[in-house]
């Protein structure tokens, strides 16, 4: 479920849709949680859709470590890729905002992390990096794990409108990382290796 403060926009001609935030969103706040309403497809699934089915899965979905397509039901599934992305995932199933998301800004994903299938390029954003790869985790996973613990102990002072997708246990795992009790788990535990 994508974080309440936000509306689906469109952004222009080339990107279409987005998500943008209508309120400001600090950094450290749960912007998105996988919930029981999300679907996830298997690649045998996959693999037996026509191939309308399968062209909406590739546009809309990502893959998780299983290599299950999951498909978000709501606006999630509209967050665009940037090179410097304002939302990362985690290896607990929620995106954090890992800096400040003012209102009228999109939220955004790299999408270098969600287990792509094929190679794009990405919008030019004036950054080293042009195009997106699906082994990108592997290569970026330590910059992109600093960047997540640089604001995940903010996560349970924020106010966190999401908070109740997250189960108490889980909760409890996010203090124990944000007070220093406990190590965070690295999003490289996201990437999935294709079997050959």
């Amino acid at each position: 479920m994508i974080h309440p403060k936000t509306e689906l926009k469109f952004i222009n001609k080339e990107i279409g849709y987005g998500v943008v935030a209508t309120e400001f969103i600090p950094a450290g706040t749960i912007t998105w949680v996988l919930d029981q309403l999300d679907r996830d497809f298997s690649p045998e699934a996959f693999n037996a859709m026509d191939p309308i089915y399968k062209t909406i899965l590739d546009t809309y979905s990502y893959r998780n470590n299983k290599g299950n397509f999951v498909l978000c039901w709501d606006n999630g599934r509209f967050v665009n890729h940037s090179f410097n992305s304002n939302c990362f995932t985690t290896a607990y199933d929620f995106e954090i905002a890992i800096r400040d998301i003012h209102p009228g800004e999109q939220l955004t994903d790299d999408y270098g992390y969600l287990n792509i299938t094929e190679p794009f390029e990405g919008v030019d954003e004036g950054t080293e990096r042009r195009v997106v790869y699906p082994d990108d985790l592997l290569n970026f996973h330590k910059i992109w794990d600093q960047q997540i613990l640089n604001v995940f102990g903010k996560i349970p002072f924020n106010e966190q409108p999401l908070r109740v997708l997250i189960k108490d246990d889980l909760w409890n795992k996010i203090e124990r990382i944000a007070s220093g009790k406990e190590e965070m788990d690295s999003i490289l535990n996201n990437y999935y290796i294709e079997k050959t």
